[in-house]
Order: structure tokens, then sequence, then C-alpha cells
């Protein structure tokens, strides 16, 4: 088994020199606080998440007489997150949470998922899906539910996929009959739900996208309802079950701990269920849901890369080969710098979009950059979340491939984040035509300006192949949005269709770039004056961009070419 070690000065550059967070006076936070929350988040890791992570794994769970049972080791961890008090953390005061900047909330959520990825997928749904009951629920729901729920008696998931829709979302076929006194008879099946059933929670609230009989074909005919594993009572006992099995669990390449779960309801009896937000809104109220796990599953490669650089740095400066240590190896060097590199660019991009949700309670035009952002999270760490994954894999040689030091778990554990949630192909038409072409290219431009206003802060003396080569890159990208832009007037969707990935990867890479611009130019300026560790930590931030531009964003000068120059249908050719 490997060791754990987090990047805490990185992550406390982010925060509080970078984002700045300390200066949010709602929450009331120094910056030794907002230091001293994220180092106690930190041990709590190290001692108690991390540590189940490789048994968990080979345990898996297990599917016994209909109940679904998680490895042993999980309960403890689940019992001590609740009355710590860290489900809490990031939630609203008024429910028993525990108030802090969104983008502290996601630091501390990110060190958990890193250290085991398939445990914090359980009150990481439930949270997700606590937030909808809050912002969309009944009052029943909300005195009920929620307080079952804060406690970790209860559990939540998000039921939406079925067996012929799954990103066909409009082609469920999963019904919701209306039977009196505001409930409802749910009857169908659903696949692929994660942390759907588990025996670390009393009863589990699932959110399941249905169609009532006035529901029309597609999305727009579709409900969201609230409908529990077991019935309760208004005081929250439990009164029987709701005829909710689970039938089966996936067997999976990664994420062995969490449960994967094909979900019947109404098979054996009526299950029951209330309708969330108004008929035939049920997608529009889903989405609250889908767009925090959809930041989440870019988090979960962010945490995933960041852990396993740091365990590829400190094996690679003890392992020996041709008499020194194979950090001093040239390509080994190479590698490495590249994980870091990316690893710190994708930690610097989710605390950044983390950060503008506090924006956008006091500002709601942020709302349009978080919409942006969110597909480029998703996709893009979890694609790179994977690639730094093998690449740490790799620098391990023969030891990653086996189980000895835990690196080949990351490699199964991430490749996971870039298929569900949406897939990251689904994502990138997200992106261009809702998030692009929809508003003519308006968040894009606005994000834009911000980048050249970093890149007017950058030295000459210091940066100047950077600084040329993001210009040129800022000007492909006007080249492109004309370009599909024009496409769209004309009506070519395929041409549009085929680039969408390859637009979004430069889109992705584009704003990975400014952030570790934005991280170098703050860095420069403190290493007029800075000594010792903290002179050799920012020092560290200026070869991240420099590394970035010269191994990752140099290839979006190809990209844009590929868009721009290569004109056939691709439907249209023969495989």
């Amino acid at each position: 088994m490997g060791y754990y070690k987090a990047d805490l000065r990185d992550i406390e550059f982010n925060l509080t020199e970078l984002l700045k967070v300390q200066d949010w006076k709602d929450f009331g936070l120094e910056e030794n606080d907002v230091k001293g929350i994220l180092a106690e988040y930190n041990k709590y890791v190290e001692n108690e998440v991390f540590p189940t992570r490789e048994p968990s794994d080979q345990q898996g769970v297990k599917h016994v007489n209909g109940k679904v049972v998680v490895p042993e080791c999980l309960h403890g961890v689940q019992k001590s997150f609740y009355e710590n008090g860290w489900f809490a953390l990031g939630m609203p005061a008024e429910i028993g949470g525990t108030p802090v900047p969104e983008s502290l909330y996601v630091a501390c959520m990110s060190l958990a998922t890193g250290a085991n990825c398939a445990w914090t997928m359980y009150p990481g749904l439930s949270r997700a899906a606590l937030n909808v009951i809050n912002l969309k629920g009944t009052e029943m729901m909300k005195t009920t539910i929620i307080p079952k729920m804060m406690a970790g008696t209860w559990g939540g998931t998000m039921c939406l996929t079925e067996a012929g829709a799954g990103s066909d979302v409009g082609a469920l076929r999963t019904t919701a009959k209306p039977i009196g006194n505001g409930l409802y008879a749910i009857s169908g099946t659903k696949i692929f739900i994660s942390s759907g059933e588990s025996d670390l929670y009393e009863n589990n609230i699932h959110l399941v996208l249905a169609r009532t009989p006035g529901g029309g074909e597609g999305t727009k005919g579709i409900s969201l309802f609230v409908v529990p594993r077991h019935r309760f009572t208004a005081d929250g006992a439990l009164a029987g079950s709701n005829h909710v099995t689970c039938s089966k669990i996936e067997h999976k390449m990664g994420i062995h701990a969490s449960a994967t779960c094909e979900i019947q309801f109404g098979v054996d009896g009526e299950s029951h269920g209330w309708l969330i937000g108004d008929e035939f809104e049920g997608m529009a109220t889903m989405f609250i849901m889908m767009n925090e796990a959809r930041l989440y599953c870019g988090i979960q490669g962010e945490s995933q890369a960041n852990l396993a650089y740091m365990m590829a740095e400190k094996y690679t400066k003890e392992r020996v080969q041709f008499g020194k240590e194979i950090i001093h190896h040239p390509d080994v060097k190479r590698s490495m710098l590249k994980m870091r590199a990316m690893s710190r660019g994708m930690r610097a991009l989710c605390l950044y979009t983390g950060n503008l949700f506090n924006k956008a309670h006091q500002d709601p035009t942020y709302e349009a950059l978080i919409g942006l952002l969110t597909p480029i999270c998703k996709a893009y760490c979890s694609e790179q979340g994977f690639q730094v994954s093998v690449e740490a894999l790799q620098v391990h040689g023969g030891y990653g491939y086996c189980t000895e030091y835990g690196i080949e778990q990351f490699v199964r554990d991430t490749k996971i984040a870039t298929i569900y949630e949406g897939t990251n192909g689904i994502q990138a038409i997200d992106f261009v035509m809702r998030k692009i072409l929809k508003d003519g290219g308006k968040a894009l431009r606005a994000l834009k300006k911000e980048m050249l206003k970093t890149l007017e802060q950058m030295e000459d003396a210091k940066f100047k192949k950077e600084k040329d080569l993001f210009s040129k890159m800022l000007q492909s990208s006007d080249s492109m949005l004309q370009y599909v832009g024009t496409l769209a007037q004309n009506k070519q969707m395929n041409l549009i269709l085929q680039n969408c990935t390859d637009f979004l990867q430069f889109a992705s890479q584009m704003v990975l770039g400014w952030q570790l611009m934005e991280s170098a130019v703050v860095a420069a300026k403190k290493l007029e004056t800075a000594s010792g560790e903290d002179r050799a930590y920012y020092s560290s931030k200026v070869t991240d961009f420099k590394i970035y531009c010269a191994h990752y964003l140099i290839h979006n000068v190809a990209i844009s070419k590929t868009i721009t120059d290569f004109t056939e249908d691709m439907t249209a050719l023969e495989i």
C-alpha cells in the first residue's frame, strides 16, 4: 500500500494567496482559520479515510439476501465523518451546517476523494440530493427528511439512467401515477445508480425521474420524484417497505467499494413518491444535482491525479537505478514536471470554479461563467486525471502495475469519471451547443477578457515565449468561434458536432493555462522577497506554467487547425 501525502502548500496558495477566500466577510474566517480547517480535515483524511482505500477496494460490495453490504472498514469512517461534523462543512447554517467558502469545501472534498473515491460517493451523492430537497422540497421534506440526512442516518441518490435511456434521457419509461394525497405510484427500473443502496444508511432517499400520465415524449414530459427506500411517518420513524429493491449490483473495473445498483420500483407492491419541483420540470430540477455531480466528477480526476503525483514523487526520489534516484533521469523528470503542472492546474481550476459559486450569490451574472466551466471541469479534469494516473503508474515501472504501491487503483478508479454523469462526448456537445452557440460566445468572450488582463501583467523578460504562445492561441480561438458560428448559420450541424470534443479540449487547455498563468504572476512577484522553502515553492509555480505551455498549451495551435481546416463531413466517410 502506498502512503498518503497532500500538497497542502499548493492548496493554501490557491485559497489564501490567489483566491483570497479569507476576504469573504460572510464567513468570518481569518487566513489562519482557513488553514486550520484544511489542516484538521487533512489529518482526518490521512488517519481515517486513506487507510480504508485499499481494503475496501479488495473487499468490494456484496449483494446478500437482497441487501447491499459494503466493506466493514467503511462503517467506521462513515460514522466519524458525520459525528465530526465534516458532512456539515459548507452546508447552510439553517439546516445545521457549517458555512465556509465554497472553494474551501471543494479543497476538503478533494482531499477525501483522492484518498478513497469510492467511499466519498456515498456522502457526496447524499449531499447533492439534500441540496435539491432543500431548494425545491416541500415543508414535509425539509422538516422530516433533511434532519435525517444531515445526521447521516439517511442517504440519497440520483436515479436517472435506464437500460434504453442512458444519454438519451427523454427515452425513459419509468412512470408516476397519481394515487391521491399528493402521492404517486412509481413503476420502473433504473440502472447504473451510484451508491444506490448500502447498509451505511438505514434509509435511502432516491430522486427519480419519471413520466406522469400527462407527460409528453422527450425530456419536456419528465418530472422528478422523491422516493424513499422505506416509508416513514411524519416524525421520521420507519414504517415498512416502500417496495424499492436493488435487483443487482454491477461488477466494475474500479470504485469497487461504491455500490452501482439496478433499482426496481413497484415490482412487488406500490412504491410511493412525492413530486419535487413542478410537474414536467424534472430535468431542470435534476440539473441542480447533476451540475454538482459533474463538478464532482472533475474533482474525482483532479484529486486522484494530485495524490497519484505525490505518491510518484516519493517513489522517484527513493528508487535508485543506474547509480542515482530515478527522479534525476531526464525522461522521468520530464514526466514528473508534466504531472505536477497538470495536477496543480486542475486543482486551481476546480477551486476557482468553486469560488464562483460564492460570487454568484452576490452577482447572478456569474452563473453563465459557472455554466461554461462546469463541462470543462467535468470532461477535462476527468480525462487528464486518468492520464496523470497512467503516467504515475508508468514511473513506478513494474511496481506500479502490481498492487503493492496502490497506484494501479487510481487508473481503475479514475476512468469512470470520463463516462458517468454524461460522457465527455456529451459534455463537449453541451459545451458547444448550449454554452457557446446559444449565447453567441458571450460567456467565452467575457472569460477571455479576464485572460487578457492576466496576460498584460506578465513581464516580457520572464515570460516572452509563453506570452507569445498565449496571444497566438487567443487569436486562434477567435477564428474557431467565428468558424463554428458560420457553420451554425448554415445549419451544417454534423461539422459542428464532429468538432465539439476538439473545441472543448481547446477551451479547457486555454482555461487551465490561464489558471496556471494567474498563479505564475502572483508567484513571480512574491519571488522578489521570498527565501527558503517559500522561494522554492514560488519558483515551482513559475515552472508549472512554463512546462504547461511547452507540453500542453502548444497543442492548441494544432487543434485549431484541425477544426478550421478539415471540412469533410465525417458521417459520410466509410469505416
